[in-house]
């Protein structure tokens, strides 16, 4: 079976869908592995360290798709640039196995029904014990909480750590993380190594033992909990929200760098904090808005872009971990390959497990039909 690894299409996308230390272990499972010649150069792998490793390149995407029964992606279908192309040219014997950004049923998804392609979509992944070492959302999640941290840090005017010095004393800076999940657990630790006093806020109140576990404070409102299905929050009323908002508003304004991280799969991420609060904000806070690609948590965020209000500088950055691009590939690529592990019956090693809750979960299309109930919800309505 040849697995074939492509070069990102997607302005912006720099990582890679499998790195070279994981080619001599899918060699050593009974795979070939063909590259699409510089896939992984933007990542900071070279060719030459693939084929180092066992693998074999090809000149362009057409002849990859034609040696290849897997094509494993970072970006496929509705997610990627030139989804459109790729659906075209797979077809009913090949699996296609990436982030396919399955919320909005759109040309590519239609050309992999009537090639029935079978494909899979790496954010549909469950939140389970057994299926974390697969989690692609947890692993880039990671990072982009990491690297929230890192550009508060860099854009505000104050320096996170306390520091005594012979011409007095600098205060550490204050930071305030909305949404304690992967990401904001990850923001909350950075900011803390870097010296700053940290507090955060969750809906789901259940969370507060994981915030002090880090050392910050976990900042309570009189509010309905809303923990959602698989560790998410869930969508609430606009009653909530605004209560929760004018709650907020006195926290925010004492705050140096907030970072948003709320996000709510298949929806428009909730509006946080509102223009009015923005306003009452510190001349020289920043606020990184982690949602940005979703519509932002800040009502006044703008994908790609840095917004001045009055001094308040919000952030809106798109693609976090590409920007950490060779360690984003490094985690991508061992969810891919355990992916692929648990992807075939263990006494058949060439028929799918179907019955694999795992398997089930992130199947998108399959003989030319949405075969998930879940999915199927997702990008079958008008609505979703």
């Amino acid at each position: 079976m040849v697995i074939g690894i492509p070069k990102e299409q997607t302005p912006g996308e720099t990582r890679v869908a499998i790195v070279p230390q994981h080619i001599a272990q899918l060699i050593k499972k009974g795979y070939d592995v063909l590259l699409e010649k510089g896939a992984g150069i933007k990542a900071g792998y070279p060719d030459k360290a693939y084929t180092e490793k066992g693998a074999k390149t090809v000149e362009n995407f057409e002849t990859l798709v034609k040696k290849t029964d897997i094509i494993v992606a970072v970006r496929g279908g509705a997610a990627a640039k030139n989804g459109v192309e790729m659906a075209t040219l797979l077809n009913d014997k090949q699996l296609l196995i990436g982030m396919l950004e399955p919320y909005h049923k759109d040309k590519a998804f239609d050309l992999l029904l009537e090639n029935k392609t079978t494909s899979f979509s790496m954010e549909l992944i469950p939140r389970t014990t057994r299926a974390q070492s697969m989690d692609v959302l947890s692993s880039m999640a990671n990072l982009a909480g990491y690297k929230a941290a890192v550009i508060g840090a860099d854009l505000s005017p104050k320096m996170f750590p306390m520091m005594m010095t012979a011409a007095g004393t600098i205060t550490p800076a204050s930071v305030f993380v909305l949404g304690v999940g992967v990401a904001g657990l990850q923001a909350i630790a950075t900011a803390k190594r870097l010296g700053a006093i940290v507090s955060a806020y969750d809906v789901r109140s259940e969370v507060k033992e994981q915030v002090e576990s880090l050392g910050a404070k976990f900042v309570e409102f009189d509010l309905e909990n809303a923990e959602g299905e698989g560790g998410y929050a869930k969508k609430m009323d606009e009653a909530f929200y605004q209560k929760q908002r004018e709650l907020m508003q006195a926290e925010l304004a004492t705050k140096d760098v907030v970072i948003t991280t709320a996000n709510i799969p298949g929806r428009k991420a909730p509006i946080l904090i509102t223009k009015a609060m923005v306003k009452a904000m510190k001349s020289g806070s920043v606020i990184v808005d982690l949602a940005a690609e979703r519509g932002g948590n800040c009502e006044l965020s703008e994908p790609g872009e840095t917004v001045d209000v009055d001094g308040v500088k919000i952030i809106g950055p798109l693609n976090v971990p590409s920007t950490l691009a060779f360690n984003a590939s490094m985690l991508y690529s061992k969810n891919i390959v355990t992916f692929l592990d648990n992807l075939w019956k263990k006494d058949e090693k060439d028929t799918i497990n179907w019955d694999d809750d795992i398997v089930q979960a992130t199947v998108v299309t399959k003989e030319g039909a949405i075969v998930n109930d879940k999915v199927q919800a997702l990008i079958g309505g008008d609505d979703a």
